[in-house]
């Protein structure tokens, strides 16, 4: 009687099984009592994020303007682009514009921008002089925020403008800090 198909490969199976050199789970390669801080969490890996900078992460980019335009980009969405990006502004300046691009984001969130003197005479640097807010919709990629001059004009001076973004400000929803300068309205800016 001669074997079948099936029987002769279930053989050939059985026999090309290398029975002796079957490896366990206690013979494998493993690196044995090595501390959880050589695989996560390495302090040389880490920068710590600086909140007294212009903000990251979310932000592809972020920058102080004059004005701002929207255009349609490349998407057929609204861009929106800044006009005049500078540091320094007169004193009778209309507005500061902080023109921003997202990254990727899943969820609607407002931006917030509170505007404080830094080095201005005459102003508490706890003093909140402008500030403005602008709602983020999951659709949307660049975003603006228009900072307009306090009752009495803007003073010559250094002010910053702390970046917040979530549903609230609060001291967990600071993403950074711009800063700007203003110069007496006689004084060239650059």
């Amino acid at each position: 009687m001669r074997p079948n198909r099936s029987t002769v490969a279930a053989m050939v199976m059985l026999a090309s099984f290398p029975w002796g050199t079957a490896v366990t789970g206690e013979d494998l390669p493993l690196t044995e009592n090595v501390p959880i801080s050589e695989f996560q969490n390495r302090t040389e890996d880490v920068r710590a994020y600086d909140f007294n900078a212009p903000p990251q992460g979310l932000f592809r980019s972020i920058t102080l303007a004059e004005d701002f335009e929207e255009q349609v980009g490349f998407h057929r969405t609204h861009e929106i682009v800044p006009i005049n990006p500078t540091e320094r502004f007169p004193a009778n300046v209309t507005a500061i514009v902080i023109v921003f691009a997202l990254h990727q984001h899943y969820q609607a969130f407002t931006v917030f921008g509170r505007c404080m003197p830094e080095r201005v005479a005459g102003l508490s640097p706890a003093a909140i002089v402008s500030e403005d807010a602008m709602h983020i919709a999951l659709e949307d990629e660049s975003g603006y925020l228009r900072l307009l001059p306090p009752n009495e004009g803007w003073k010559p001076g250094r002010y910053k403008v702390e970046i917040h973004a979530g549903e609230e400000v609060n001291e967990m929803s600071l993403m950074g800090t711009m800063r700007f300068t203003i110069v007496a309205s006689g004084t060239e800016s650059d």
